[in-house]
């Protein structure tokens, strides 16, 4: 695979330095890309990135994650309106420790391959640095009239920009000449909006280097046809972390995704080669939805798991099959309900209610309140719309026993066709 190639044809390639090209055709090369923090999980807008580090190591490249420690106690300006609120030291490092769990699932870190992705911390270049010797050693080297040429810093002078994120320019170009002594690291990759930052990591190494020679290359920021920011939702950002963004919210993401968008999304994200995505927009071309249906279905069992993929699919069924018998939600797993009770109202309830068979209207009035009255719960059952586990309720007298748990701690209510709840004894 050709780096350079491979972004082209998937419309991932902004822009790049002089000599970069021609620098790849070499031999292996070390590049890196930046993460802060700043979040307990890295967002999907974050995978593009992921994605970059991927298609370069599969390039025969060797990539570096470098997890900002120290930046992330900065903030950085770029693509930012007015100033970030700063994050205590403790929640930087416990983001730190869950977002490189994440960055595990996705490189290869620990085969005995020469391109095995890296990962470091910038906070080591840092921690035994004074103020005094990062003033002499760093910030004599770009020079004010050339940062305040970057755009990232222009955008924010008439807003306000704080000497704190002035200097985030110098620790991103600091950084970069640190990998470069010290990993043999000549390339740094990042979106279109880190063009300044990391040229500016450029002209420090040349500068402060003799002969040497490091290249920056960008990726457009990933938009919707619409041009709102990818990633987004009415909710917040789309998660990597299944406690953030659940399986199923994920998979719906994709299935809901305007039919403009999906071709683009696609080729930045899908694994398939060039001449399978190709032949797969000729084939699909009139059926948008299988071409959704197949990026949801790659990225979820890339993503989460394929277990997790096939639960989706369960949950689904669960919700929306008015077809679902008592049967065949029984035969659901713990893992499927789970998600469920992600996806609708749930109310958890002890178990030690059920050692005496309460009666289904004790617990639907008064431990969980899914009916405000006794007579509303009646009439629910006169109407014949009150389902348990699938199947008509038809005795006011109902009793509920553990025999009726599904997986052992889960009962499915329905009032009516839309009104859907998951009981959850613990």
């Amino acid at each position: 695979m050709d780096f350079f190639d491979e972004l082209r044809w998937r419309g991932m390639l902004y822009d790049m330095t002089p000599g970069a090209e021609e620098e790849l055709k070499k031999g292996m090369s070390v590049g890196y890309i930046g993460f802060d923090p700043t979040a307990q999980s890295l967002t999907i807008g974050n995978y593009v990135q992921v994605m970059i580090l991927t298609l370069w190591q599969e390039s025969g490249h060797q990539p570096i994650v470098l997890m900002g420690g120290a930046t992330g106690r900065i903030g950085d300006p770029s693509g930012k309106d007015k100033e970030r609120q700063l994050k205590s030291y403790e929640e930087l490092d416990q983001n730190l420790d869950l977002q490189i769990g994440q960055f595990e699932k996705f490189l290869d870190f620990h085969s005995k391959s020469p391109n095995r992705a890296l990962l470091r911390n910038n906070i080591d270049f840092y921690r035994d640095m004074d103020v005094l010797t990062f003033l002499r050693k760093v910030g004599k080297t770009l020079t004010v009239s050339y940062m305040l040429s970057k755009d990232s810093v222009k955008n924010r002078l008439e807003s306000g920009l704080s000497f704190t994120e002035f200097s985030y320019q110098l620790l991103q170009a600091y950084d970069f000449q640190c990998l470069y002594e010290k990993e043999n690291c000549r390339f740094q990759m990042g979106g279109s909006d880190q063009w300044g930052n990391i040229t500016s990591g450029t002209e420090f190494i040349r500068r402060n280097l003799d002969d040497a020679k490091a290249y920056a290359v960008t990726t457009p920021l990933l938009t919707k046809s619409d041009g709102q920011k990818f990633g987004k939702s009415e909710e917040g950002n789309i998660w990597l972390d299944r406690n953030m963004t659940s399986p199923y919210k994920f998979y719906q993401f994709w299935i809901n995704a305007d039919d403009a968008d999906i071709p683009k999304f696609t080729r930045y994200f899908t694994l398939r080669s060039r001449h399978d995505v190709e032949t797969m927009e000729r084939d699909l071309a009139d059926d948008p939805r299988r071409q959704k249906l197949l990026l949801a279905e790659e990225l979820t069992k890339r993503i989460h798991s394929p277990e997790d993929y096939t639960s989706v699919h369960h949950v689904s069924k669960v919700l929306f099959d008015k077809k679902l018998t008592e049967t065949e939600l029984r035969s659901m797993s713990g893992r499927v309900l789970e998600m469920v009770a992600r996806e609708i109202p749930s109310m958890a309830i002890s178990y030690d209610i059920l050692v005496d068979a309460p009666s289904l209207q004790s617990i639907l009035t008064e431990h969980s309140a899914i009916f405000a009255s006794n007579s509303e719960f009646r009439r629910s059952i006169q109407n014949k719309a009150l389902s348990v586990n699938k199947e008509k309720v038809v005795d006011i007298d109902a009793r509920i026993q553990t025999k009726d748990l599904v997986s052992d701690r889960y009962i499915m209510i329905e009032n009516g066709r839309k009104n859907k709840y998951l009981l959850v004894f613990s």
